[in-house]
């Protein structure tokens, strides 16, 4: 069976099955499995030991990092303080030594004291609470079972956990009801300060659907909450819009509610037996049932249940109508429950219309909203050109894309604590963290740990570079890489020995705990009161065509600003149109060896937005030149990560006429878009300096030109890329018609030919 079936990750672990609240919604005690009136009230002390082994025993044999193991009732605080520390303590014992053990409890809270919450704190426990609104919307169904309401205890139970012990608040769970007012309920929840909200849909299927006024009642609510979660900057986050817009840019989704993911989850009864997901017993009497127990089956062998491997077939696994729908890469069908229907769940989703709704007015949102670009600013951009309001939009854009990266579960499962302190320092200083991680190699880090070839522990040290910059306290485990502790846009501690480190950050200040390590602070260029970061630290930072230089010495350091500065005024007096882009959006230089031929060399990294890398050419007229140059790249990027200017299916390489190989669509689209830049130096730069300017510039016209035409033909370009490369051929057509001296354009048009030709004798 191991190997044959996706590995089981989730485990809901039932310790209690009746509750103290009735619940007229609860898919429990409400719905067609009633299963639940002849397990044991109260999980026994040999079945959790059972419970725990055999988890041990599937994360071994799958060599799993790390599982998670949720506990929930009925009502899970009704077995007590003790018990739940015993539950806990036997879980602790086995599965620690085998996987990496998270475990959370979703409770109503209505019973939650100090007693719990020290046994919580004990075994690092996270508590998610239900709670529907406000109290007229959770009056509507969370009620005692004589009628009285539940809220004033659950809001209390809240706010002593938020003084007592935040860091175990993981958030508020809400069953919708559409009879309640969207904004009073997403008000009401935002003031209880959760650090998530997962908006539920009411379990239903089409045998027995949900109530509604609409077809599209339930994404019409949710939709208006959306609407002014983005109005209010996303100040808290909503699992639902979260993952809807994670799937929208190819990510997994962080719900089984939604998303095409296989599932990893199962439920363990009080009685030991194995469950499938818990909201099949909507469907039917017994439909969660597997015929196998902790006792006598192994969690490989529930992985191989056909119950189980139903759900994590991914888009094949889903109806046709599915399969054929355009938001199923987000959907994903939508809850398995909701699909059921006269015995089958070959359906689509009892919420299909609600789903579709909602996705597509959240993707259509996010895309416009998120980054903000106007069809101008594209033109702009396309030009060759853009100021600061056009970079500034990228930049938006670049801060949205590190943000889902460094939330990716991946991340936040590998460095949990990390996370949580990220988040908590998000919540007091969001423009301190969007200026750490707007560091270009922070996404370099992020993208290679979700490749696989890189450790998640450096998310400890981007937490420590926000807490330095503001001046905040922070204790935490330091990521070390060949002996040095970098802090993206702070500094580095070099000297230091092993695989990590204590350190503490105050007021800005860092150090190692036991005092080794020599700090060095982050050094700067400046010019006309803009400055960049020199970055000959960063380990992320050697992913550039040519490989990074090592740390400068201080006269190298003196060398660099003095050509950087005398640049910058250059930039300033002969390219004007350039500068306003440079001095938004170019943050770092990362100086690059010399070329052992002498030949200057740079180089811009597709997921370092806002670096150019450099090796220090002989005169500042060269480093303008190259700055101007490999910020079109930098430019060209991050509009690439926005929109599909071509069709990345096609698989054709095509002739660049600077370049003896031929170059994949992208390349060229790059290569053509920079030179549009270097074309344009030359042309200004013959006013001082003739020789080699002008033949420089009918070089770099000329091939410029053709590679427009080339891309223009190739019938791989979107709509949008034809609009774009006809404004890169509208910037270049009037500097065609410029008169050079005839021999100059003479001696270009032969060096493109014998180019072309050379080319050719090698396809």
């Amino acid at each position: 069976m191991k190997g044959h079936h996706p590995a089981l990750r989730q485990f809901v672990v039932k310790v209690h099955t009746r509750c103290d609240l009735a619940c007229d919604h609860c898919y429990v005690y409400e719905h067609a499995d009633q299963s639940w009136q002849a397990k044991p009230k109260v999980v026994p002390s040999e079945t959790v030991t059972r419970i725990a082994e055999r988890i041990a025993d599937h994360a071994r044999s799958r060599e799993l990092t790390d599982v998670s193991v949720i506990l929930q009732g009925g009502e899970p605080l009704l077995a007590g303080p003790e018990r739940l520390d015993e539950i806990l303590t036997i879980l602790n014992l086995h599965i620690s030594p085998a996987a990496e053990l998270r475990m959370k409890v979703h409770t109503n809270a209505v019973l939650l004291s100090k007693r719990y919450l020290d046994v919580f704190d004990k075994h690092a426990v996270q508590i998610g609470v239900s709670l529907d609104g406000d109290r007229e919307a959770n009056d509507r169904h969370r009620r005692y079972a004589n009628g009285r309401s539940s809220y004033d205890r659950v809001v209390d139970s809240i706010e002593l956990l938020r003084r007592y012990r935040p860091h175990l608040f993981s958030g508020i769970l809400c069953t919708i009801d559409t009879m309640n007012d969207p904004i009073r309920v997403y008000e009401s929840l935002l003031r209880l300060e959760p650090p998530k909200i997962d908006f539920l849909l009411p379990h239903a299927t089409w045998n027995q659907p949900p109530p509604r006024r609409s077809e599209t009642d339930y994404a019409d609510w949710l939709g208006a909450i959306y609407d002014r979660w983005e109005k209010d900057a996303r100040p808290v986050r909503i699992r639902l819009f979260d993952s809807i817009i994670r799937t929208t840019y190819g990510q997994s989704s962080l719900s089984e509610a939604i998303g095409v993911e296989p599932s990893s989850l199962v439920v363990i009864d009080t009685d030991g037996s194995y469950e499938q997901v818990d909201s099949l017993k909507v469907a039917f009497d017994g439909a969660p049932a597997t015929g196998l127990d902790v006792f006598n089956d192994s969690l490989d062998e529930v992985a191989g249940h056909p119950g189980i491997t139903a759900r994590q077939q991914g888009v094949e696994g889903l109806s046709a109508t599915c399969q054929a729908c355009p938001v199923v890469s987000s959907c994903g069908g939508g809850l398995y429950p909701h699909r059921f229907r006269d015995n089958s769940f070959d359906h689509p989703s009892v919420y299909c219309a609600d789903l579709f709704t909602l996705i597509s007015h959240v993707r259509e949102a996010t895309q416009m909203q998120a980054h903000q670009v106007s069809p101008q600013t594209i033109e702009t951009l396309a030009a060759g050109y853009g100021g600061e309001a056009e970079i500034r939009s990228l930049i938006g854009s670049q801060i949205s894309i590190r943000r889902a990266l460094i939330t990716d579960e991946r991340m936040t499962s590998a460095e949990p604590d990390a996370a949580k302190t990220l988040l908590d320092l998000d919540e007091a200083f969001r423009g301190v963290v969007n200026g750490v991680i707007a560091h270009p190699y922070v996404r370099v880090w992020a993208v290679s740990v979700l490749q696989g070839t890189a450790s998640a522990g450096h998310l400890r040290n981007i937490a420590a570079a926000v807490a330095a910059r503001a001046g905040a306290h922070l204790k935490i485990r330091a990521d070390v890489r060949a002996g040095a502790v970098h802090l993206p846009t702070v500094g580095t501690l070099v000297d230091v020995d092993g695989d990590d480190v204590w350190i503490e950050v105050d007021e800005g200040r860092v150090r190692t705990i036991d005092g080794r390590g020599e700090w060095r602070p982050v050094r700067t260029l400046l010019a006309a009161g803009h400055s960049v970061v020199v970055e000959d630290a960063d380990p992320y930072r050697d992913c550039h065509q040519w490989p990074a230089a090592g740390r400068l010495s201080d006269q190298e350091l003196v060398r660099w600003q003095e050509s950087f500065a005398a640049a910058w005024r250059l930039i300033a007096a002969d390219y004007p149109e350039y500068l306003p882009g440079l001095r938004a959006g170019l943050t770092t230089l990362m100086p690059l060896r010399p070329d052992p031929t002498g030949r200057d060399v740079s180089s811009a990294a597709r997921h370092a937005f806002g670096a150019v890398a450099v090796a220090l050419p002989a005169d500042p007229a060269t480093l303008a030149l190259l700055l101007i140059h490999e910020f079109q790249h930098v430019k060209l990027g991050a509009i690439l990560d926005m929109f599909d200017l071509y069709d990345e299916t096609v698989e054709e390489t095509f002739y660049a006429p600077w370049r003896p190989d031929p170059r994949p669509l992208e390349g060229l689209l790059q290569g053509t878009y920079a030179h549009i830049a270097v074309a344009d130096f030359w042309r200004r730069r013959r006013r001082v300096a003739p020789d080699p300017a002008t033949h420089e510039f009918a070089r770099w016209r000329a091939q410029t030109a053709e590679a427009i035409e080339t891309l223009a033909t190739s019938e791989a370009l979107t709509e949008l890329g034809d609009a774009f490369v006809a404004r890169m051929r509208d910037t270049l057509a009037p500097w065609l018609l410029e008169t050079l001296p005839h021999a100059v354009e003479e001696q270009a048009r032969a060096a493109s030919a014998a180019h072309l030709k050379a080319f050719q004798s090698q396809s």
